[in-house]
């Protein structure tokens, strides 16, 4: 099969701009030892190490984390995979085996200067390594210990493998995303786990913070299907407040019109009409109908969706006599929230997210450069670190030994031959 080369980035994409190393970064100091996989505890730990922190990934010898494997992938790139760039940016990695007594003293000695550990292993792995909460906090009381699992450590459900689509099917999640006439279909990001990395992500802050005010660290677990029921919280609500069964609405809203997907003559359109101000300035200001915008009937929500399909027809009718370019600056000018219905490639390359410099440009060691996707976050004060690249797997296992840990030549070499960090790390 022949690969498809990743077009050159730098035409198109500007290097991120430095921050300013006259202010700390937010979690600037701290040490991270992460044991996750996949994306919802990769997403989390890339999080802390973007605040700042430093984060040490620990895999596997010779095949690293899963993730890294998925495609697409190129051969510059070492073995990583798009999808493994994305949520790995500032690690460090180090390949550990920890089935291996000399690897896991390795482990331990990093674990005793740490002030996190993030692990998304199935229930009852860490322990079998003697790596559980319950031991680690006798060597580091000060430690904080997130767990993520898809169902919980605990009870009758802990033993069960779980990833983001079977938490979007048995949440409820799918049965109320698509249209009325046809299956529900689940959402094609990842949003549980990135849910429950955001989730995971307050916590371990959330944790420091109190380790301030108490001197010690603790442990906090989360689930991808906990995180899963408060995302449907919406739907859930009204369900338990009416004791109606949410449905499937596609575009448009159960609870607002018109709002919903609208045709100019050159593209779609997505408008979100949710009061009755909005709706009287799209009427009045935007297709010129006063005569709709002040009829009495549609001064309510409820009139308002009893008469739906008429107003979309108008809407349409108007909407497709005009090219986009026509509509966007009317609707932005009467404050109406509206936007193009956009393709991936479009919304990477939008004015909007070009101002934000939300996609940037990274050095890679095998690579050259690769994109970047920024998180949403502009502190004043204390800026996010400097991203760089996924680690190789393996790529700073003797900067962490000898720089971190301090372990002379003589050490490492009795490491390395002794397979506490597997064959890949003789190449680093």
């Amino acid at each position: 099969m022949q690969v498809q080369r990743r077009p050159p980035l730098s035409a198109e994409f500007p290097e991120p701009t430095k921050r300013d190393a006259r202010k700390p970064t937010p979690l600037g100091g701290l040490r991270v030892i992460d044991f996750t996989h996949f994306i919802a505890g990769p997403f989390c730990t890339m999080m802390l190490g973007e605040f700042g922190a430093d984060v040490i990934k620990v895999e596997a010898p010779v095949k690293g984390d899963d993730f890294r494997h998925y495609p697409p992938a190129e051969p510059t790139l070492d073995g990583q995979g798009a999808p493994f760039l994305w949520g790995n940016s500032n690690k460090r990695s180090i390949t550990i085996d920890l089935k291996n007594p000399l690897g896991r003293e390795v482990v331990l000695d990093l674990l005793q200067g740490a002030d996190v550990l993030v692990e998304n292993f199935s229930t009852g792995v860490m322990d079998r390594l003697g790596l559980g909460y319950a031991e680690l906090s006798e060597i580091n009381p000060k430690l904080v210990y997130c767990s993520i699992s898809a169902y919980g450590r605990t009870g009758e459900f802990s033993d069960r493998l779980g990833f983001d689509p079977v938490l979007q099917a048995e949440s409820g999640f799918i049965a109320t995303n698509g249209y009325p006439d046809r299956e529900g279909v689940r959402t094609a990001a990842s949003t549980m786990d990135i849910a429950t990395a955001m989730m995971a992500c307050n916590a371990v802050q959330a944790c420091l913070l109190a380790r301030e005010r108490t001197g010690r660290g603790q442990y906090v677990e989360l689930s991808l299907h906990d995180t899963a029921m408060l995302m449907i919280g919406f739907q859930a609500m009204q369900h338990l407040f009416s004791g109606v069964e949410p449905t499937r609405n596609g575009n448009t809203s159960p609870d607002t019109a018109p709002t919903g997907v609208f045709r100019a003559q050159d593209t779609s359109f997505y408008i979100s009409s949710s009061n009755t101000g909005i709706f009287q300035r799209l009427f009045a200001q935007v297709i010129e109908r006063p005569d709709m915008a002040e009829d009495k009937e549609l001064m309510t929500r409820a009139g308002r969706l009893q008469r739906r399909d008429e107003l979309f027809s108008v809407l349409n009718e108007a909407f497709g006599k005009q090219p986009w370019s026509y509509w966007q600056p009317r609707l932005r000018a009467a404050g109406v929230a509206s936007g193009q219905v956009r393709t991936v490639p479009q919304a990477l390359r939008s004015a909007e997210t070009a101002s934000r410099g939300l996609v940037t440009r990274l050095p890679h060691p095998t690579a050259g450069e690769v994109p970047k996707i920024a998180l949403p976050f502009i502190f004043s004060d204390t800026p996010l670190a400097d991203p760089f690249a996924a680690p190789i797997l393996g790529q700073h296992t003797r900067e962490i030994l000898q720089g971190t840990l301090g372990y002379d030549e003589g050490r490492v070499d009795q490491l390395m031959s002794g397979g506490a960090f597997g064959p890949i790390a003789e190449r680093r």
